[in-house]
Formats: structure tokens, sequence, C-alpha cells
């Protein structure tokens, strides 16, 4: 009997030290859907501005259990902005700055966004670690080629998750908040006449 209560003083301290020493894990926050491109409702084409330093930039948000996760947002969330201008536009192409005045000549372009992004995430449990809430906010400038500001606008998008769907995927409420920013910035996009 001793033997037992050692043995459980043991891994109940061990259980408080992890929750107290809380780590970080990596997670992605791709989009899990993909947009069909058939009918783009613009014939402009329009540049986003991303850059490396951007891609490689880490972000460190709360999970569960005092846990915390780490992510590429930039890199991560690239597709989704991509794949949100795709189904609104003609052409889409990445440059490095705003002020690549050859590139929007050379392609044509119409407008060119610039991202800025935020995310946050949480859970309530205290057991595991992947969050079971996340939130993407997407803060825009919108130029044309010659470098005239022609609106801004945040977009915000928000997936959620619960336990029993994470198995192997403990990115999935990112994932889905990536698909829904996609999805809410095409909405902005068609919903602005002046981006038309």
């Amino acid at each position: 009997m001793k033997n037992i209560l050692k043995l459980f003083q043991t891994l109940s301290v061990i259980f408080f030290v992890t929750l107290i020493v809380a780590c970080s894990h990596p997670i992605s926050i791709s989009p899990i859907d993909k947009f069909d491109r058939n009918n783009p409702v613009s014939n402009k084409n329009v540049a986003y501005v991303m850059t490396d330093t951007q891609r490689s930039q880490k972000v460190t948000t709360p999970g569960g259990g005092g846990d915390k996760v780490d992510y590429q947002p930039y890199r991560d969330l690239e597709r989704a902005i991509r794949d949100g201008l795709n189904s609104v536009y003609k052409n889409v192409i990445v440059v490095s700055s705003k002020n690549d005045t050859k590139a929007f000549i050379e392609n044509e372009i119409s407008f060119v966004f610039t991202p800025i992004i935020a995310t946050t995430s949480s859970s309530e449990s205290v057991f595991t670690w992947p969050p079971t809430n996340f939130d993407i906010d997407l803060n825009c400038s919108v130029i044309n080629a010659a470098g005239t500001e022609i609106t801004s606008f945040i977009v915000k998008g928000s997936g959620q998750a619960e336990f029993s769907e994470f198995k192997s995927n403990f990115g999935l409420a990112g994932q889905r908040a990536a698909s829904d920013l996609s999805q809410k910035l095409k909405e902005r996009l068609l919903s602005d006449p002046s981006l038309h």
C-alpha cells in the first residue's frame, strides 16, 4: 500500500511539473480546402506582397494544458491569400515589395495587396495541448500599380476543433480558420466595387 501511495505521489508531482513547465508544439495552419478557379469574376491581374523574411517568421500562441503552439503564419497562410485572390481575379502574382514597378508593368497589374497577419489561439482543455479555437486577422492595404491607395480592409477567419477530431492533425482549428479566411477574403473582394 505504501508503494502504491508513493507511486501516486510521484506521478502527481510529475503531472503538475509538466503543467507548470509548459512547452510549445509545432503545427501547420495551412488551409484544408482548395478553391475552384473555374470562373474568375474579374479580368484584372493583381499582385500581393510577401517577403521571405515574413515567410520564415515564427509565432507562438496558447494551446491547451498550459502549453503553446508554434507556426509560421505567412508561410502557412500564403495559399489562403492566393486562393482568395485567384477566385476573383484572372491572374495573381507575388512580389517582395509594393514598389516593384517593373513587375507591375510587365504583368499588367491593376491592384497590389499588402497583407498583415495577426493570429490568436486558445483551448479550455487542461489535458491536451492542441488549440480548440483559432482566429486570424488579415489587415490588407490595396494600391494601384502607380502606388495610389485604393482601399484597406480587415478580414477575420475563425476555426474550431474538438478533441475527438484532432487525431494526428493537431493544427485542425487553425486550418479551418485559414479556409474560413480565404472564403471571407473572396466575399470581401466581391462586395467592393472599387476592387472590380
